[in-house]
């Protein structure tokens, strides 16, 4: 057996930042450099990832110079990747023997691309592969490829567990929830003025914020309907909904569909796009309520950060919200799809001091108690001494449908 550190090699592309960056990188950070030497590969060096990992103070390697394979979005976007023959006859074998020549244990994917492009190369090398789901529970890669490659699954939520997998997952897979920092907190009156100012908005104008990519799964154009129907239906209260986040590189730009839905229903004024900000904590403080219009989101990030700093949530009754959220309780569900029935408990938190108290003080409080980096890492690194412990299994016999249990 191959003497201690246990190396786990994480690759990204490197041309995006989200959450599971994010929790990747606590994950990094965290490990026992006694028992685990972690790799970080990137395929592009220039971006925001590169830039983020240099202040986080972490090191990182360029991935073998490859053309990946894209994925179905990319794909119906337009954009090129190669094609399966030159995947087999190039990037493969590179790939193959980039974790071959740094004797790579484990392989730790967390995204789509990095899934499709790394899984086959990691069991072919010899190494064993962790494939991190954070996505839909009916994405193919999940479903068809994970049971075939992947030593063990690990999934952010029960709901984002690989939902009809042509292979028996349930003995491989694990539900670990991502890693939160106890938050820095910030004064919540003092960042409500920088953003009214920085707006030129009247000091008592409420906010109500959405955070995360502009993606089609967490609905930012459903956001301004919300706000919107709020607006409707208690124009005596002043709001404004602020927009914190970016449309990733590989989907479609939606802030144009969001300016365009804003001005169809004469709201421009009252929606703000705040673009990528850093440090979250004051944007996430500066905000009254948290709106999660989301449908299929295994497990949010900007919700549970909403809990450890005491913004109250209301969000949808879907995907892995509910894993989160005690309606009435740390914070509201309420029906998906419908921007109505978020106007009630917004109403009630703007209007209720003691109701918006209690429901803070609830939310944030099991968030502390929950949501550990700690209790994270010691999960992960569980499962990494257990697939390190595991005969040595090739491709073929994960193909088979033989393959053991981690």
């Amino acid at each position: 057996m191959k003497r201690s550190p246990t190396t786990v090699c994480f690759p990204f592309i490197g041309d995006d930042v989200g959450g599971s960056h994010i929790s990747a990188i606590k994950l990094i950070q965290g490990l026992n450099r006694q028992r685990f030497n972690p790799i970080i590969v990137l395929h592009d060096e220039t971006a925001e990832l590169a830039n983020l990992l240099t202040r986080k103070g972490l090191s990182f390697i360029r991935a073998p110079d490859v053309q990946l394979m894209q994925s179905r979005r990319m794909a119906g976007n337009g954009q090129q990747g190669s094609s399966i023959w030159t995947y087999l006859t190039n990037t493969l074998p590179k790939l193959r023997s980039f974790l071959r020549n740094h004797d790579v244990d484990i392989v730790h994917t967390n995204d789509g691309r990095i899934h499709a492009n790394w899984a086959i190369a990691a069991r072919t090398a010899g190494a064993k592969l962790l494939w991190h789901h954070r996505g839909d529970p009916d994405a193919n890669g999940v479903n068809i490829l994970a049971p075939l490659l992947a030593n063990h699954i690990v999934t952010v939520s029960n709901f984002s567990r690989p939902r009809r997998p042509i292979l028996p997952v349930r003995h491989k897979t694990t539900v670990v929830h991502s890693p939160f920092d106890h938050p820095t907190m910030t004064d919540r009156l003092q960042a409500h003025k920088a953003f009214a100012s920085e707006l030129d908005l009247p000091p008592e104008t409420r906010f109500l914020g959405y955070f995360g990519g502009l993606i089609d799964r967490k609905r930012p154009v459903k956001f301004v309907e919300i706000v919107h129907a709020f607006i409707k239906r208690h124009p005596e209260i002043p709001v404004a909904g602020l927009i914190f986040g970016i449309s990733p590189p590989d989907g479609p730009p939606l802030e144009e569909a969001v300016r365009d839905r804003a001005l169809r229903l004469g709201i421009s004024g009252n929606i703000h796009l705040m673009g990528f900000r850093q440090p979250v904590e004051p944007c996430m403080c500066a905000v009254d309520i948290l709106l999660v219009p989301a449908v299929n989101e295994p497990f949010g990030r900007t919700l549970i950060e909403a809990m450890f700093l005491g913004t109250p949530v209301v969000a949808t009754n879907h995907g892995g919200n509910p894993e989160a959220i005690a309606d009435g309780e740390n914070g509201f569900l309420v029906e998906p799809e419908n921007p109505e029935t978020f106007v009630a408990p917004i109403h009630r938190l703007l209007t209720d001091r003691t109701c918006w108290q209690r429901t803070s003080d609830t939310a944030q409080r099991q968030a502390l108690s929950s949501y550990s980096v700690a209790k994270h890492i010691d999960s992960i690194a569980a499962i990494y001494e257990r697939l390190f412990l595991q005969p040595a299994n090739r491709v073929t016999a994960a193909a088979s449908g033989r393959e053991p249990e981690a």
